[in-house]
C-alpha cells in the first residue's frame, strides 16, 4: 500500500531531511527514530501506519473474544459500568443480548477504527497546540505524522505480545479489563486483588511500552518541530500526565480501570 508523500515548499520550521519511503519509515522508527522523524519532517505521512495499528488492534480483539466467554465478559462490564446499578436485570439481559448479537458485535468491531482515528486527530491537535505555546513550528500534518509513529512502534510490540498471551493463556484466565490490560509491562502487577481501582489505575499507566512512546514522542516533537528537549518533553510528558489524571479520576469515580 502506499500514500501520497507531501513536500512542503519552505515553510518556516521545515527543511529537508533524509528520503525515506513508507516501509522505511515503518521499519525505520524502530532502528533509525531520530532519522525517520527528520524524514518525515521533510514528507510527514501517517494514513499507512494508522492503518496497521487499526489491524493489529482487530487482530487482538478478534483473537481475545474468540477464546474467552464472550457474553459474560459483556455482561461483567456492563454491570460494572456507571449505569450498571440502575439497570435491571431484565435490561440487563437486554443489553448483553444486543452485543452478542451481529449488530453488537459490529460496534464492538468498529472501535478501533473510531479508536484510532479520534486519538490520531485529537492527539495532533494537542501536539500542534503544545508545539505553538512552547515556541516550536509544527504545522497539523507533521503534528499527525509524529503522534502516528510515537504510537505505531509501542503499540506493534504490545500487539505482538498480547497476541502471544492470549495464545498461550487459557481462556477463563484472560481478563482483559484488568488493571494494566492483557500484557502486564507495567506496575499493576503490584496493585492488591480488589484493591482500590484509582490505584490499579494509576500503577498501570507506569507502563514500559506508555514510555517508550514518550521518548518516541519527545523526539518527534524536537526533530519535527524544531523544539528543544525541555520544551519537547514538557509537551510529550505533559499531555500524559494529564491523561493519566482523568484516567484515575475516572477510576476514583465510576471504580473501573
Amino acid at each position: 500500500m502506499s500514500e501520497p508523500n507531501y513536500t512542503p515548499q519552505a515553510h518556516a520550521g521545515e527543511a529537508d531531511g533524509p528520503t525515506m519511503s513508507t516501509a522505511e519509515t515503518l521499519t525505520g522508527i524502530f532502528l533509525e527514530p531520530s532519522r525517520t522523524f527528520e524524514a518525515l519532517r521533510a514528507r510527514p505521512r501517517f494514513l499507512v501506519a494508522a492503518l496497521i495499528l487499526v489491524a493489529l488492534a482487530l487482530v487482538v480483539t478478534v483473537l481475545l473474544f474468540s477464546k474467552i466467554d464472550y457474553a459474560a465478559f459483556m455482561r461483567e462490564q456492563i454491570v460494572k459500568s456507571p449505569r450498571g446499578a440502575q439497570l435491571t436485570p431484565e435490561q440487563v439481559d437486554q443489553a448483553v443480548g444486543f452485543y452478542t448479537g451481529p449488530l453488537g458485535k459490529v460496534f464492538i468491531y468498529l472501535i478501533p477504527f473510531i479508536g484510532t482515528a479520534v486519538s490520531i486527530a485529537a492527539g495532533a491537535a494537542l501536539y500542534m497546540l503544545g508545539s505553538m505555546l512552547l515556541g516550536g513550528v509544527l504545522r497539523y500534518k507533521h503534528a499527525l505524522s509524529v503522534w502516528t509513529y510515537s504510537t505505531f512502534a509501542p503499540s506493534v510490540l504490545g500487539a505482538v505480545a498480547a497476541v502471544i498471551v492470549v495464545l498461550l493463556t487459557p481462556g477463563d484466565e484472560l481478563n482483559p479489563s484488568q488493571p494494566g490490560g492483557l500484557v502486564r509491562a507495567n506496575l499493576a502487577v503490584l496493585a492488591p486483588s480488589g484493591g482500590s481501582p484509582a490505584l490499579g489505575a494509576l500503577l498501570g499507566s507506569l507502563d514500559l511500552f506508555t514510555f517508550y512512546g514518550l521518548f518516541l514522542a519527545a523526539l518527534g516533537l524536537r526533530k519535527v518541530g524544531k523544539m528543544s528537549s525541555g520544551s519537547a518533553w514538557t509537551v510529550a510528558g505533559g499531555l500524559w500526565a494529564i491523561g493519566v489524571l482523568l484516567k484515575v479520576g475516572w477510576a476514583a469515580i465510576f471504580g473501573g480501570s
